[in-house]
């Protein structure tokens, strides 16, 4: 174990927790200022960052190199144990409440983007599905599943560790290993991810308690809450000292299956028709307007609220997702891994939001108040509840929801703690008691926050934001490495030839870049001077 990175990391963690309940109002008050400052002189930066790796991404997929195979080897998951992992590792409890929450809360109040759309209109529930793409969609699942996990499992191959430091692997090389420049890059990467982990676990506690005490009469209070947290916090230990083949994806296999239930059932008891012509319209504004509304800048207070805090949470995820990618992914080809990671898992999650939010909708222009009043009274939870009630078979519908919830959300505390647990190691695998041990810890911080309310929680949540200012640079050099280290796997593998010049006239022709200086270990390694 690397004590530096772990002590410091932990320390982090267990300093934010305190001081959140000993002066919530002091930490609320310095979480909110960073958050703002934060999305003011960097949201930009991020927007263009995650455009820029989507754009790389696709071009690369098409390329001749893009055949390369990343670690050698058969493919150790099959296609949809694969997939299974990736996508339920990043929806966690996005995966419902917001699916179902996001779109109404964008029909309601139309996005500055689509200010001119006709309020309660077809175009409305269109524009507001195409802002929830926006966010969940192609350049989110990119900057968490393609160039980064490329640049990982290259340098990987060539004895780097599966840490956020790799990511700086092209710019300062093998001297990463041991340099404090890696070590502030684990720790800023680890923060951020267990802020983004923690914050949700929390929620979770308050929505499954405010979903069981409306379907059956339970307190809505802390004792429950902790029951649930310490419920998901069990089952993610169990599944990730269980490890990958035993434990991580079969929760994920269940999870989609049980998510693929739930789809067909909300289909066939709403409207799969209404559902499918939203999904249409809106998919359709949203590739229309993709660039329009990716690198929108008109209102800064909604842009910090919604397309900058969804981007600055989800570029604090990537390094650690990087690593978890880049473990199950080993025999896929760049091809593969990109169109997997950040073309259909982008679409399916646009479905998933249809069917949700796109009842959701359907159910308020039918009747006026039915989910945006109970969204307005209670948040979050009380979206998916809505949604339910208005459906036949609403108590089994509500009980499914609750409960996809709760896997989606353990499944993605897992995956982290495996990747955190990584990030904290110098060997090959952390052991599976230290993965154990960060699932209990983002679960015992969580119950910790929440015994102050949902403030807490919400502080931490923000601080992903804050934490994603350095993650956005490390994930930088990626833009230009991936393509480089791609295309230098694809001449190792025999893919395509290297260009090699003509002896000049009348010497012999010396092997070609044979003396060649190497200035630096990462991007250079192996390249033509």
């Amino acid at each position: 174990m690397d004590r530096i990175v772990t002590s410091v990391s932990v320390g982090a963690l267990l300093v934010f927790v305190v001081g959140a309940i000993v002066a919530p109002d002091t930490v609320g008050t310095w979480v909110t200022t960073g958050f703002n400052r934060s999305a003011e002189f960097f949201g930009f930066y991020w927007q263009v960052l995650m455009l820029a790796t989507f754009g790389v991404a696709l071009v690369l997929a098409a390329t001749p190199w893009a055949r390369a195979r990343l670690g050698g080897g058969a493919p150790e998951f099959g296609r949809f144990k694969w997939i299974a992992m990736i996508m339920c590792t990043l929806l966690a409890g996005g995966g419902v409440f917001w699916a179902a929450a996001e779109p109404m809360y964008h029909y309601l109040n139309a996005p500055p983007y689509f200010g001119s759309v006709e309020p309660g209109s077809d175009e409305a529930a269109h524009a507001a599905l195409a802002q929830s793409f926006v966010h969940w969609g192609f350049l989110a699942w990119a900057i968490l599943g393609s160039l980064a996990a490329v640049v990982m499992m290259y340098a990987a191959e060539r004895g780097m560790p599966l840490r956020p430091r790799t990511l700086l692997y092209p710019v300062l090389g093998r001297r990463l290993v041991s340099s404090p420049i890696g070590t502030v890059a684990d720790v800023v990467c680890i923060i951020a991810v267990v802020a983004g982990t923690v914050g949700p676990i929390g929620f979770l506690g308050l929505q499954v308690s405010y979903g069981l005490s409306s379907l059956f009469g339970i307190p809505d209070v802390y004792g429950v809450q902790l029951g649930v947290i310490a419920v998901l916090t069990a089952i993610a230990a169990l599944s990730v000292i269980a490890g990958l083949n035993r434990g991580i994806q079969f929760l994920s296999r269940v999870n989609v299956w049980l998510a693929l239930a739930l789809m067909a059932a909300v289909l066939i008891l709403g409207s799969a028709w209404y559902v499918l012509k939203a999904f249409v319209g809106g998919f359709g504004v949203y590739l229309t307007d993709f660039l329009g509304t990716s690198a929108y800048r008109g209102d800064s207070a909604w842009l910090s609220g919604w397309t900058v805090f969804f981007f600055g949470w989800f570029l604090g995820y990537a390094p650690l997702m990087a690593i978890f990618i880049a473990r199950i992914s080993r025999g896929r080809t760049v091809r593969d891994l990109i169109i997997s990671t950040s073309v259909l898992p982008p679409v399916a999650t646009c479905l998933w939001f249809s069917v949700l939010g796109g009842t959701g909708i359907m159910l308020e222009q039918r009747n006026p108040g039915a989910v945006s009043g109970p969204l307005g009274d209670a948040g979050l939870p009380a979206a998916v509840m809505a949604i339910a009630d208005g459906l036949p078979l609403s108590l089994l519908v509500s009980v499914g929801f609750l409960l996809l919830t709760i896997m989606f959300v353990a499944t993605t505390t897992d995956s982290m703690s495996y990747a955190v647990a990584q990030s904290c190691t110098t060997a090959d695998h952390a052991a599976p008691r230290l993965r154990a041990v960060w699932a209990v810890l983002m679960g015992a911080a969580a119950a910790a926050l929440i015994s102050i309310g949902d403030g807490g929680i919400s502080a931490l949540q923000s601080f992903i934001v804050v934490t994603a200012v350095p993650v956005g640079f490390i994930l930088l050099p990626s833009l230009i490495a991936a393509p480089v280290m791609v295309r230098r796997m694809a001449v190792e593998q025999g893919l395509t030839r290297r260009h090699t010049p003509p002896p000049s006239t009348g010497t012999a022709a010396a092997p070609h870049n044979a003396t060649a200086p190497r200035a630096m270990d990462g991007v250079k390694e192996g390249i033509d001077s």
